[in-house]
This record gives structure tokens, sequence and C-alpha cells, in this order.
């Protein structure tokens, strides 16, 4: 079991990784029909072997993520980046996994296949324009990829956290 950490902590946004700010890219799939197993079934194993080749790459950018069920049909992973061109660079690089699954994927649409559903979202987060609070959790999310550090330290207050006065 992972250990947790007593207390309120909030993500380290001097870590190295998130320094310069954090890309946020959200990615997921929705299963229309169960029974269509040939349909969903290569977009569900794709992501998790493109989630070891990204951990086995420290260059790759990717500094953390986690894997995340939305009710029985929805399956998504939430990704934190150190920059949206890592993420733009994996997502265009012809060597990876990344193009042979989507082009897989695309082909499996122009067949009129509507069995599965994709979609993700990307947030270019700058420098010092996030905040987390964490109490008595284990490693979770942004503070999984950063660190933590106790919320004193950014500030009690998620206004102080941001940077934002007078609130």
């Amino acid at each position: 079991m992972t250990e947790i950490i007593k207390g309120r902590m909030t993500a380290d946004a001097s870590a190295e990784a998130v320094r310069g700010g954090v890309t946020v890219f959200l990615i997921g799939m929705r299963i229309n029909s169960f029974r269509s197993l040939r349909s969903w079934w290569p977009t569900f194993r794709a992501m998790p072997r493109m989630l070891r080749e990204l951990g086995a790459d420290r260059d790759s950018g990717m500094i953390g993520y986690r894997l995340l069920f939305g009710g029985p049909r929805v399956i998504y992973v939430v990704q934190y980046w150190s920059s949206h061109e890592k993420l733009l660079a994996y997502a265009s690089d012809r060597e990876g996994l990344h193009r042979p699954a989507w082009a897989a994927f695309n082909r499996r649409l122009r067949e009129g296949r509507d069995r599965v559903g994709f979609w993700h979202e990307t947030y270019v987060v700058p420098a010092g324009g996030h905040e987390a609070v964490y109490v008595n959790m284990p490693p979770f999310g942004l503070g999984a990829a950063a660190g933590v550090i106790p919320v004193g330290r950014r500030g009690d207050r998620a206004a102080e956290r941001l940077g934002v006065r007078g609130v």
C-alpha cells in the first residue's frame, strides 16, 4: 500500500518538472457497445503500451499520469507534461506507438464503427497558474508528478497559492 502523507500538502510549484508551467492532457474512451469487443478492445489496449513507452523515456516530457474510470463505459487518463511542445512532439512522432494506434482508430471510424468514442482535452497552465491541496493522501495527481510540500510554504489559501491578491 502507498504511504499516506499526513496533513495538508500542495504540489511543489518550484519543482524542476513544473517550474516553467505544466500541460495537463486528458484522454479517454467511451465504450458505446460492450458487445462489439473488436471495436473498442484495440483502443483500450493501446493506451497502456503508450504509457509504458513514455515512462521508459525520461526525456519524453510526460512527468506523471493517473488512470481513472468514469462509470462502466468511460476510461480516461490524466497526464501531466512538462510542456505542450513535448506532448505535441510525442503525438506526431513517426517512430512512437501513438501514430500507428491513432491511424488504426481512424480506420475503424471510417468503417462506420461508432461502437467506441474517443476524446481528449489539453490545458496549458503557465508557471504559478495551478494550485492543489492533498489532505492525508498518498502521492496523487500533480503532487505525485512534481512532489509535495506543506501547504503553508505556498500559502494557506488557494488564492495565495495562485498569487491572487485581495481575495
